[in-house]
């Protein structure tokens, strides 16, 4: 069997030599290249054809997202984000380079963690991504910085007819490849669109931190953090409230709530956390959306939902860049729709709109 190989791209040598011991310790991995600069790591992504980088992101020459959006557009390669920033600009580029395609992002070792425990992780990160297929990244064809202006009008999609409802509430939930699609899916909302958003998406707790004030600056609609406490927005106002980082977000008694209950799925947040609530809390009256992403979190929820009378969608296979929780709940028969992730915004306007004739009925 083939092994795997692999380019790191690391300014640091001290920390690009233990990355080296640990990938060439292992038989399934082969350490094709090394690079210390962004432009160089791009140079060698183009000769050497490997099937995963890892890249840091503060580098020298180019940065690593600028390398991220090159290698994507030109020579799209599995990217796995190595990095130890964590202040709030630094913050951003890690989630501008998710956006761009890179997928997914693991915390640099600090030296205090227990013997191997970094290192196990590091390599299953490596392989995980390796057996990822991508694509030429969209960003290559938007623009500069692959940014779509907030005034973007989405290409006509033919939209799913719903009936009239009491829909007070969407919820999504989206991990591997979710930056890119909620940017989509945000921008693609018509504008006055009335339904609260509550989102759940896997980032590691180290990164998440300022995900929701960069996603609010990405988006024409308000994004922020939801508060333990808080009502539920009532419907007409459209706001998106994100899961905190490792807490799970769940509505009671018309309160959303954050807890530090166990684990779902290895994860905290967890989609089928949420999901679960809002088929209790509020029935058909609610609808969810779960995107691309590794594994099965949320299918049971979507499930839920669907059986209590709510709406769901599933992204389909072609748009998504992990259909591990979208083929999940497809196979429950949770997904009322299947769709490409260009129509799912089309498709949330035509619910908010049955919504409100709903409510004026």
């Amino acid at each position: 069997m083939a092994k795997t190989r692999v380019l790191v791209v690391e300014d640091s040598l001290t920390v690009r030599k233990r990355m080296l011991e640990v990938l060439t310790a292992d038989p399934d991995l082969e350490v094709v290249g090394e690079a210390g600069d962004g432009k160089r790591g791009i140079e060698l992504c183009q000769s050497l054809r490997p099937d995963v980088v890892t890249l840091d992101m503060i580098l020298p020459v180019m940065s690593g997202l600028a390398a991220t959006e090159f290698i994507m557009a030109y020579c799209p390669t599995p990217i796995l984000i190595v990095s130890a920033s964590t202040n709030r600009g630094e913050l951003f580029k890690t989630y501008e380079a998710l956006a761009a395609g890179a997928l997914d992002v693991l915390d640099k070792p600090l030296g205090d963690e227990p013997d191997g425990v970094w290192e196990q992780k590091f390599v299953s990160a490596v392989k995980l991504i390796s057996r990822l297929k991508v694509i030429t990244h969209p960003r290559a064809r938007l623009g500069p910085m692959g940014r779509r202006p907030l005034s973007w009008v989405p290409p006509a999609a033919v939209e799913p007819v719903w009936p009239e409802s009491r829909l007070r509430a969407v919820a999504i939930g989206v991990s591997t490849g979710g930056p890119a699609a909620l940017i989509e899916i945000f921008r693609g909302l018509p504008h006055g669109f009335s339904l609260p958003i509550l989102l759940v998406i896997h980032i590691g707790k180290m990164f998440a931190p300022a995900f929701a004030e960069w996603l609010d600056g990405q988006s024409p609609v308000r994004v922020s953090y939801a508060c333990d406490g808080d009502p539920l927005p009532v419907a007409g106002e459209c706001r998106v409230l994100v899961a905190a980082p490792d807490r799970h977000l769940v509505l009671r008694q018309g309160k959303l709530r954050l807890t530090q209950d166990p684990e779902r799925h290895s994860c905290r947040p967890a989609v089928d956390v949420l999901f679960t609530s809002l088929a209790q809390e509020l029935g058909p009256d609610c609808a969810a959306c779960l995107l691309t992403g590794m594994g099965k979190d949320g299918a049971e929820g979507l499930l839920a939902i669907r059986r209590a009378g709510g709406r769901t969608i599933a992204q389909d296979e072609s748009t998504s860049v992990v259909f591990g929780m979208p083929r999940e709940a497809i196979l429950l028969g949770a997904a009322e729709q299947i769709l490409p992730l260009e129509k799912i915004a089309p498709a949330l306007g035509a619910l908010a709109r049955g919504a409100e004739t709903g409510r004026r009925a």
